[in-house]
């Protein structure tokens, strides 16, 4: 039996994945030539205006909330093919090479929803939009501090497991809006 969050997730990173494939096609696999810390810094002001806009109440540029948010999973899925792909130096990829490695993200990271949603019962039902924001800027601070020690942790999970914790987030966050808007 197929969940409605597993209906509701696939729903989304559908049109984050199309948009994803438009956007190769129009401007090819450049973000190749990002390191992980670029990455990095792109989801962050991505989070942040989101942030900045739910404390102020209003923005003065036209791109939605809901935007940003796809653009998080879409480039926290870029830096799980960055780390796919790190000892590769060819930076152009075909919309056809593409395809699997974002699906193979996405397969992983949705595995690993359906791990944590079996342990916190759907908790995140309940959370606030602005909280699943802030949890978003909490693991990209993380992120930062573990590429500024080189990619060591003593005792904590690496960069890709917090990538793809805030892909789950920020799909659950356009879930939410979704029903909000219903």
């Amino acid at each position: 039996m197929i969940s409605k969050t597993h209906t509701q997730y696939k729903e989304v990173i559908s049109a984050c994945k199309e948009l994803f494939l438009h956007k190769t096609r129009d401007y090819g696999t450049a973000w190749r030539v990002l390191r992980l810390p670029s990455i990095t810094d792109q989801i962050f002001i991505k989070a942040q205006r989101i942030r900045s806009i739910q404390e102020k109440g209003t923005q003065k540029v036209g791109d939605p909330v809901h935007d940003e948010f796809v653009g998080i999973i879409n480039y926290c899925v870029i830096a799980l093919i960055q780390i796919q792909l790190e000892a590769s130096s060819r930076t152009e990829l075909t919309p056809e090479e593409v395809i699997p490695l974002y699906d193979a993200a996405i397969e992983e990271t949705m595995r690993l929803l359906d791990n944590k949603n079996h342990d916190y019962g759907e908790a995140w039902r309940d959370m606030r939009v602005s909280s699943i924001t802030d949890i978003i800027l909490m693991k990209l601070m993380r992120v930062k501090q573990i590429e500024n020690n080189e990619g060591r942790t003593v005792v904590s999970e690496g960069v890709k497991a917090n990538y793809q914790d805030m892909i789950n987030y920020a799909v659950f966050a356009l879930i939410l809006l979704s029903e909000e808007n219903k």
